[in-house]
Parts: C-alpha cells; structure tokens; sequence
C-alpha cells in the first residue's frame, strides 16, 4: 500500500529541505517498520488503537499499534534531525486511496 509523507507546521522551510526532511522520514519508517508493505497494516491498526479502548482490539492490532507507535517516534526525530526548532511542526502520513 503506498503513502505519502508530509511535513506540516514548519513555516518558512526551503522546498528542498523539507523534502529531504520527509524522505527522511519515510526511509526511516519503512526501516524501521521492516518495509513499506507494513506501513498501510501498522498505521490503520495505530489508528483504530487511537479510537477505541484497550479491550476492544485483538493482540495483532495491539501489537501492530504498538510498532508504529515506535517507528513513527524513531523516523520523527531522523526527519528532525538537522532542521531546528518548530514547536508545532510534525510529520503526517496518510495512506493513498485506490
């Protein structure tokens, strides 16, 4: 499943800097995901696991959650790396429809 990456609330960054932040972001998510074919699995169960309570998923969602939860944080701060500060800046991944 393909997605996109976007930096969003970074004012006043260079087009080319904030592509190579998302590039770096999505490199390192797919990484640490274990490749881009996790990404659509993880982040769906990431937000299911945000919309309901504990009980009501199964121990893959939890698991799954769990894992994006981790690799989303590790691919934040190497697509930070390098630009500085932005208190409200972040990186939104959106799954491609099709």
């Amino acid at each position: 499943m393909s997605y996109t990456v976007t930096l969003q609330d970074f004012p006043d960054i260079p087009a080319n800097v904030r592509e190579q932040a998302e590039r770096r972001y999505a490199k390192t998510l797919e990484r640490a995901m274990g490749g881009v074919d996790e990404i659509g699995p993880a982040l769906k169960a990431w937000m299911t696991a945000e919309d309901s309570s504990e009980g009501d998923l199964s121990d893959h969602e939890k698991a799954l959650a769990v894992r994006w939860q981790k690799a989303a944080a590790r691919a934040q701060q190497e697509g930070f790396n390098g630009l500085g500060e932005a208190q409200e800046a972040y990186f939104e991944v959106r799954l491609a429809r099709h």
